[in-house]
């Protein structure tokens, strides 16, 4: 941003803030005068006008943003302060008259709804329109009245603002208090309808799928309570119609199995008991050890059914307990006012609707695991898509850990792999929110040992067992190398082709976090990423062998050209010098007739080695074919590229070769070599025309008796060359 531009969008700020003071200002000098002495009507009228619109103004930006700043404040509190004062200020008795208690109204307001700082102002302004008033009507400015004046307005401001906000914030808590005690109540449900899991398992068992998020858990819950609770509610009001009931309710056993709560009821009856009540209390629990419907008639007023408080109108009642795939889980109990007892063919209907009931509840329940399901597999399916788009192997790794968060849910994540060379484990990616998972472990290796990264890399099988990890008895990595303290931990290996690459280890601070479901999505994910681990390494390998060579490890020919063609182009961009320095070994072909072609190799690739140590990180060496290499330098001139090849000239003249030839016997070999030199832009600005002068100054190293180095110079300076 060009600083002309910052100066003006500071100004323009400056006067969003600044203008709309400055006119509250001017305001308060026209009332001010107008209850001295009345002004014009005109300008009364616009006075009143600007006041509205400021006010207007000012509410706007109020509602549109809850979080307004203390300019807005200011802004709104003067205005309703001074509006008050203008209205007053119209009456015949003026602020003295019935409208005194205006500015009042309007301190009131402005506690309520500004911060205190702009209530404070306000009242400042309020002080100051009341002493000026005086000052210009002449009646002089009593002190201790002016006092008490501006202290009762403090005080009915701050008295205003304590209360109201202190209502509000009772009322937030008392609503807070409610939608947790109604979220909890939806989850209960949910779990003692098994649409969250099973209760027995702990509190753990609570927790969301790691698949699915808190939010899509409460949703999915919440929804199939709902649903449940509006089928039942259906098949009751149908048992209480077509039976004449006075009371159909389904009661749904605890998680202990010791009390049971009112699902859901249809009745016109008052006197209705809120429970829970005890499974074996009554005819409850007389339902319950007979295992069938439990029919009674000609009830006396007195007698005791738990769910009603104190006496009651019932004359006949039947409870049949309701299965789920044959066990226990509640209680659906009709009863009316009539002393006529239930048929074996109403029986049957109570029983039929005790069956939907838990029909709905299955639905419901199958419902929710697909819904899951279906996030599992989305979320499932965007991990193995960036999986495959990634080509190089950090992308993958990256990208590994990144979707292992994304479907566990996990608070730490890892990737090591295994090099098989060096027979060692490398941290190669850490990702995580819990304490201690920093980069701090990333390059950290370490040899194979009775770890759980180890070991599960060795047994091809996920460790520990149920992903419950106790750091005292179990070590993930080794006892110096460590991840954060956590209780579940779940380490994955990574096999591709029954080839050993790694682990993927994964932490979470919820106890049970990698369940049967999650430990089999994981799985799936483990072996995408070990499948895209593998591509990315084969398609690392097809690139090397597509640009280097074979024998050397340097660059081949190929890369050789597209590498100098960008350096030589940064060169002319930068404004930089640039070397290119051609090798070639004296008499190779004396040492492959002599030797062999194996003890040549050697040679070759021990120039090679003696390049590659020469050279610096920037510049690039090829072999350029049969004995002949390649180097460009980056910012090199002419004399810094005589003693790079100097040195290297003199090193493989000190390097004695020790191969064996064609009959398997040892031989030394010393060779040394020729060196040509070409510089830009002295002896050219492409490729073309430097790589020719550099084989130039070669050919005069050879034909000047080899073992020198000799840079190109223009032909008029030919006897110059230095050798």
């Amino acid at each position: 941003m060009s600083p002309l531009l910052g100066a003006a969008l500071l100004l323009r700020r400056g006067a969003r803030i600044v203008l709309p003071l400055a006119a509250i200002a001017l305001l308060t000098s026209v009332v001010v005068l107008d209850v001295s002495a009345p002004v014009e009507p005109v300008l009364a009228a616009a006075t009143g006008v600007a006041l509205v619109a400021l006010l207007v103004r000012a509410i706007r930006r109020k509602l549109r943003d809850k979080d307004a700043s203390l300019a807005v404040d200011l802004e709104l509190g003067a205005a309703l302060v001074v509006a008050s004062y203008a209205i007053a200020a119209q009456q015949k008795a003026g602020i003295e008259g019935p409208t005194a208690a205006l500015p009042f109204l309007a301190l009131a307001l402005a506690g309520a709804f500004c911060r205190p700082s702009a209530s404070v102002a306000a009242c400042g302004i309020a002080l100051v329109i009341e002493a000026g008033a005086r000052v210009v009507g002449g009646s002089g400015v009593e002190v201790p009245a002016l006092v008490l004046r501006g202290a009762l307005l403090a005080a009915f401001a701050a008295l205003n603002a304590i209360v109201l906000r202190g209502e509000l914030t009772r009322m937030r808590h008392r609503h807070g208090a409610r939608l947790t005690e109604e979220i909890e109540r939806l989850r209960t449900d949910a779990r003692s309808y098994r649409l969250l899991g099973s209760a027995t398992r702990g509190p753990a068992s609570s927790a969301p799928t790691p698949a699915v998020s808190a939010e899509d858990d409460d949703r999915l819950a919440r929804s199939g309570v709902e649903e449940i609770h509006q089928s039942v509610l259906f098949a009751l009001r149908l048992l209480r119609e077509s039976m004449g009931l006075h009371t159909a309710m389904l009661l749904w056993q605890n998680d202990a199995g010791t009390h049971l709560r009112i699902s859901e009821v249809a009745s016109d009856a008052a006197d209705l008991a809120e429970g829970p009540f005890l499974a074996g209390d009554g005819i409850f629990g007389a339902a319950v050890t007979k295992g069938g419907a439990v029919s009674l008639t000609s009830l006396r007023s007195t007698y005791k059914l738990p769910y009603y408080v104190g006496d009651h109108s019932v004359r006949a009642v039947c409870v049949l307990p309701v299965l789920d795939h044959g066990t226990f889980r509640g209680l659906l109990v009709c009863d009316r006012q009539e002393d006529r007892a239930f048929s074996p063919r109403e029986e049957a209907l109570v029983e039929e609707a005790s069956r939907y009931a838990v029909r709905a509840i299955h639905n419901e329940r199958v419902f929710v695991q697909l819904e899951r399901a279906k996030a599992e597999q989305g979320k499932l399916y965007r991990a193995v898509e960036s999986l495959a788009a990634a080509r190089a192997e950090e992308t993958v790794i990256d990208s590994g850990v990144k979707s292992a968060r994304e479907i566990t849910s996990v608070d730490f994540a890892a990737v090591t792999l295994w090099d098989e060379t060096l027979k060692t484990h490398e941290i190669r990616a850490v990702s995580g929110d819990a304490g201690g998972s920093d980069e701090s472990l990333v390059g950290q290796r370490f040899r194979p040992n009775a770890g759980l990264v180890a070991m599960a890399l060795e047994n091809r099988h996920p460790l520990p067992w149920r992903g419950e990890y106790d750091e005292r008895r179990q070590v993930v990595f080794t006892r110096r190398i460590a991840p954060p303290s956590m209780p579940s931990i779940m380490v994955l290996p990574l096999v591709a082709h029954e080839r050993p690459l790694g682990t993927l280890v994964l932490g979470s601070r919820r106890r049970g976090a990698f369940h049967e479901a999650a430990r089999s999505t994981l799985e799936v994910l483990a072996s995408h990423l070990a499948v895209s681990l593998e591509g990315a390494r084969m398609v690392q390998k097809l690139e090397e062998l597509a640009t280097t060579d074979g024998m050397t490890g340097l660059l081949n020919k190929r890369a050789m050209l597209d590498t100098a063609v960008a350096k030589i182009g940064a060169a002319k961009r930068f404004g930089r010098q640039l070397s290119v320095l051609v090798t070639d070994i004296d008499h190779f072909k004396k040492v492959n007739d002599t030797y062999g072609h194996d003890v040549g190799d050697v040679v070759i690739k021990g120039l090679g080695e003696i390049l590659r140590r020469a050279k610096r990180s920037t510049d690039a060496v090829a072999r350029f074919g049969g004995e002949e290499f390649v180097i460009v330098c980056e910012e090199t001139d002419a004399r810094g590229a005589m003693l790079l090849a100097e040195r290297v000239r003199e090193e493989l003249g000190k390097t004695t070769f020790v191969a064996k030839n064609g009959s398997g016997e040892s031989v030394q070999v010393k060779v040394t070599c020729s060196v040509g030199i070409a510089t830009f832009p002295l002896a050219g600005d492409t490729w073309e025309t430097l790589f020719k002068a550099a084989d130039t100054a070669l050919y005069a190293s050879k034909t000047g008796g080899r073992n020198r180095s000799t840079a190109w110079a223009p032909p008029c300076r030919a006897g110059h060359a230095a050798a």
